[in-house]
Formats: structure tokens, C-alpha cells, sequence
């Protein structure tokens, strides 16, 4: 099982939770006044910092987007060659968000699915 660890810094919590805090002040500006109603979520009974690390640790997940953790490049720290070969393995591909170097500025289905026709090409071609 993987533990990605999660809100396991304190500065992603306290960055979190000025995030929130920055949102309900935000919120509660006047020019919101004609729209607001109560605050859903986390609710206005969580204020002091114990509930809000509490709120954060049980309300907080990724987007299922992981992208980059087996970067792909030529240097000591990419992980996957640039034909998609684990370095140091062999008969090893990987074609998912994982070989993104960067993390691409729009939803990563599409840059996924154009990585997994590459390496469709790419296997086909070592088959020749």
C-alpha cells in the first residue's frame, strides 16, 4: 500500500489553513453580502486551530491527479527515459501522469491518454 503522506508537513497544514482563512474573510466581505448564506462547510462552529488541523486531516484528498513521481528526462532524476524505459530495467515501460516532468495547466486525461499512444507507438516500433 502507498502512503502518500498527506498533510504529513506542518507548512502544507498552516498553508491550508490560511487558505481557508483567506477564504471565509473573503466570503464575508461586503460585497458578497447579497449572496451569502451559511457557511456549509467546514460550518462556522470551526474556528480555533485544534477543529480547523482536525477539519483539514478528515475533509482533504488529491484530485486523482497524481503527475510527475517517475519523471521522464535524461538527467540523475528522471526515472523513465524518453521512449518511456525505466532506466536500469529492462522490458519496463511506464505510461501514465507519473512520466510528466511538469504537471501540465489543464486536466492531465488528455496529456495521459496522448502518453499512452506514444508508448502504443513506441512498443509497436521495438516489435519491428
Amino acid at each position: 500500500m502507498i502512503d502518500p503522506n498527506y498533510l504529513g508537513e506542518d507548512s502544507d497544514v498552516v498553508r491550508l489553513a490560511e487558505g481557508l482563512r483567506v477564504a471565509r474573510d473573503i466570503a464575508h466581505s461586503g460585497p458578497f453580502s447579497p449572496w451569502r448564506g451559511r457557511e456549509v462547510l467546514p460550518g462556522s462552529d470551526i474556528g480555533d486551530e485544534k477543529a480547523l488541523r482536525s477539519y483539514l486531516s478528515s475533509a482533504t484528498s488529491t484530485y486523482f491527479h497524481p503527475a510527475g513521481s517517475c519523471a521522464m528526462g535524461t538527467g540523475p532524476d528522471s526515472v523513465v527515459d524518453p521512449e518511456l524505459r525505466v532506466h536500469g530495467l529492462n522490458g519496463l515501460r511506464i505510461a501514465d501522469a507519473s512520466v510528466m516532468p511538469r504537471i501540465v495547466s489543464v486536466n492531465t486525461n488528455a496529456a495521459t491518454i496522448m502518453i499512452a499512444e506514444k508508448a502504443a507507438d513506441l512498443i509497436r516500433q521495438a516489435q519491428r
